[in-house]
């Protein structure tokens, strides 16, 4: 990489850091019970009133740093299956591995409660679960011997997946009772319904391990991105990486997906803006699309909440709003 690209990267990395700064800055202030700039500085000095750090520490910056957490963790799956697959279009929203972990978030609730206290650590492992089985059946209907993944059939086998699973999980929700309904219904919405500390510490770890591990396997990626002969031919073990890396993907997503909701098109977008920044190598854009993934959950979650106070729009559907047509265009474009 020359010298002028080096800069090109770190100008972009430093300044998606500082727009998610701002965001952060921007979601802890405002709300139902917003905070002035002075009341959130005392706050965060440690001289706030009980009410300021009741709205800054127990209610507004859990939720934060699950927004950002999973938009990381969603962005970089995104990014590896696009990689792997070799096509742009590959979501693990659009291909159905958030619906395979919301059947088992579904079929969760159906045998144990959700006021355990094991619930929030047990719930990404059954995610997880759910988005392997739906990962593997999609990958064995879409492989082609000798050519790898077919980009098309890959899509059309997710999508059709994704919407027999939603209404398999529909079909389980309408058994539950009332408060385990609403809680569904929420997560099928995307509401980042996470707002408690020991929520983060359940997705910290997953994000801490999975995200260093992928930006290790960068060299791979670029590899895998190539023709699978090619991959073979400089010394990849193509069917080992690609299984390690498919197996990361669908964790992060689940273990993302399990705390904050069904949300989709933030995989999609984010690998796909930061490419468009700073380029194709895997060194330079997987840390720029994981900082966009933060940026547009976290900003998703921020405007939902401002413009329909106290209950909120989920943020699955404004980033919805925003991916649908994006979604639509790249199908057209590619």
């Amino acid at each position: 990489m020359n010298v002028r690209k080096m800069k090109r990267v770190k100008v972009t990395t430093f300044a998606a850091l500082f727009l998610l700064i701002i965001i952060f800055v921007v979601s802890v202030a405002t709300g139902f019970a917003s905070l002035t700039p002075s009341e959130l500085f005392r706050t965060i000095i440690g001289q706030g009133t009980p009410r300021e750090n009741l709205i800054l520490f127990e209610f507004r910056l859990p939720r934060i740093f699950v927004a950002i957490l999973a938009g990381m963790g969603l962005a970089v799956s995104g990014a590896i299956l696009q990689s792997i697959t070799k096509n742009p279009l590959s979501d693990p929203g659009i291909l159905g591995i958030n619906a395979g972990a919301g059947l088992m978030v579904v079929v969760y609730i159906m045998f144990f409660t959700v006021e355990s206290s094991s619930f929030l650590y047990v719930l990404p492992l059954f995610a997880l679960a759910g988005g392997m089985a739906t990962a593997a059946v999609i990958y064995v209907m879409s492989y082609i011997k000798g050519e790898g993944v077919e980009p098309t059939r890959l899509v059309l086998v997710g999508v059709g997946l994704a919407a027999a699973l939603y209404g398999a999980t529909l079909t389980l929700s309408t058994r539950l009772d009332m408060e385990d309904y609403s809680f569904m219904a929420n997560w099928m919405a995307g509401r980042i319904w996470g707002d408690d500390w020991t929520f983060v510490l359940s997705l910290l770890p997953w994000i801490l391990l999975l995200v260093p591990y992928t930006m290790f396997k960068s060299n791979v990626l670029n590899t895998l991105n190539l023709h699978e002969n090619v991959s073979i031919g400089v010394g990849v073990n193509v069917g080992r990486e690609r299984i390690l890396l498919i197996i990361v993907a669908v964790a992060l997503a689940s273990a993302s997906v399990a705390v904050s909701g069904g949300i989709a098109f933030v995989g999609l977008m984010s690998p796909h803006i930061a490419r468009s920044l700073v380029g194709p190598r895997h060194q330079s854009f997987l840390p720029v699309a994981a900082l966009i993934g933060a940026i547009l959950l976290l900003a998703a979650d921020t405007i939902g909440r401002v413009i329909l106070d106290p209950s909120g729009i989920p943020a699955g559907i404004i980033v919805t709003i925003i991916g649908a047509p994006y979604f639509m265009y790249l199908l057209a474009k590619k």
